[in-house]
């Protein structure tokens, strides 16, 4: 089991989709054994998704969200309903809470079996149902497969879902590894980490922290400094590290600097594998070489930051794509949950190394990049691409 402070994107996302006022809010509080979501018997009471962490036996740490209904039909239904649609993204698995007549629900079901979300079905309160095993055998004649019976209201049937989504855990959860298999126990590893205003004084970014934990839980020996202490750094050691890891932005300064002997990379790769289809991403970046002036490029970040001075996504990488393809280059920036559903318009999309964002999430956009076929590439495989040494750098 996960240590309860585990960061949201690394907690295992299980989504609850339904109908309005079909019980998801009453539901998430009897999964986690606490009042989390607003109960209410007025139709629409969940307006956006809400998301409580929690650590569950047998699961580990686990975020649950809870959807407004999918057949809202007020003012706000719309966005409503977006928003719904936009938490399958981050869904590793869905509850879907059925009425017998399923005419609402198979579409949703439909949708979630398109994206290969492994959907647990539901048939709530069950404590005011007068024909339950006529209700059972309706859902399972149109859906194909067997409701779990449940009362929220009386605690019946959760423990039945608790072991129907430890059943139903991906095959490579919890398996991810950010530095997979470059460094094993006893490896000598130095982290190159420029301490400037994204990292403002007193901390670390979380990709420094994540990589950093998992490398002392490898048993490896870890020494860190900042770009500008490199050089005194190595000559303190009494044997090259096996493997630097840098921010991408000070890529070449670290690349000419390291020990022959030392594997190069940057956090930001590491979690492009870590996170999303590194071989996509890899493919991808020579057509930064192909972009013209009159090309389109977006920029998607996972966090919603205000803009800081030399904002990686916001501006180093836009002079360095400027300044290699042309000033009148279009690059158009997204940040958060938003992205767009039409990426047709775009010639390349470049996500951010997305340590906000759970793996599904992206291997989300990246499923839906691909199906229209535009190269996807990550700031990390980018930025190496730009200084011309991605073939020099381990991925």
């Amino acid at each position: 089991m996960k240590h309860p402070a585990t960061p949201q994107a690394n907690r295992l996302h299980i989504a609850l989709f339904g109908r309005t006022n079909s019980g998801k809010s009453s539901l998430v509080n009897a999964l986690t054994g606490q009042d989390v979501a607003l109960v209410s018997d007025k139709p629409g009471t969940t307006t956006d998704p809400v998301t409580k962490a929690m650590e569950i036996f047998g699961i580990g740490a686990c975020t649950f969200i809870d959807t407004p209904g999918f057949d809202d039909t007020s003012e706000l239904g719309e966005k409503r309903i977006e928003r719904t649609i936009k938490a399958m993204d981050r869904a590793d698995i869905a509850l879907m809470l059925c009425q017998p007549d399923m005419t609402e629900e198979m579409h949703w079901l439909e949708q979630l079996r398109q994206k290969k979300i492994p959907t647990i079905l539901i048939l709530n309160k069950a404590d005011i149902r007068s024909n339950t095993d006529e209700d059972v055998a309706l859902i399972k004649e149109k859906a194909g497969e067997q409701p779990i019976v449940v009362s929220a209201l009386l605690n019946e049937g959760i423990e039945e879902i608790r072991n129907a989504i430890t059943a139903k855990l991906p095959e490579d959860y919890d398996a991810q590894s950010i530095t997979r298999n470059l460094v094993t126990e006893g490896d000598l590893v130095l982290l190159v980490m420029p301490q400037d205003i994204q990292a403002p004084k007193g901390r670390l970014i979380l990709p420094q922290v994540q990589t950093m934990r998992e490398l002392l839980d490898k048993r490896c020996l870890v020494m860190s400094c900042t770009t500008d202490q490199l050089a005194p750094t190595l000559r303190a050691m009494t044997y090259p590290p096996k493997l630097i890891i840098t921010d991408s932005q000070v890529f070449n300064t670290v690349y000419d600097m390291k020990p022959a002997e030392s594997m190069l990379t940057s956090f930001s790769v590491l979690f492009a594998a870590y996170k999303g289809d590194i071989d996509y991403y890899v493919e991808s970046a020579p057509v930064i070489g192909q972009l013209a002036e009159e090309s389109k490029v977006l920029i998607a970040e996972a966090c919603t930051h205000v803009p800081l001075n030399e904002d990686i996504g916001r501006v180093k990488l836009p002079r360095l794509l400027r300044q290699k393809i042309g000033e009148k280059l279009t690059i158009d920036i997204t940040a958060g949950n938003d992205f767009p559903k039409d990426l047709s318009g775009y010639d390349l999309v470049i996500q951010c190394g997305a340590c906000m964002f759970n793996r599904k999430h992206v291997l989300s956009r990246i499923e839906q990049a691909k199906q229209q076929q535009i190269p996807m590439t990550n700031y990390g495989i980018a930025l190496a691409y730009l200084g011309s040494i991605l073939d020099k750098i381990e991925y």
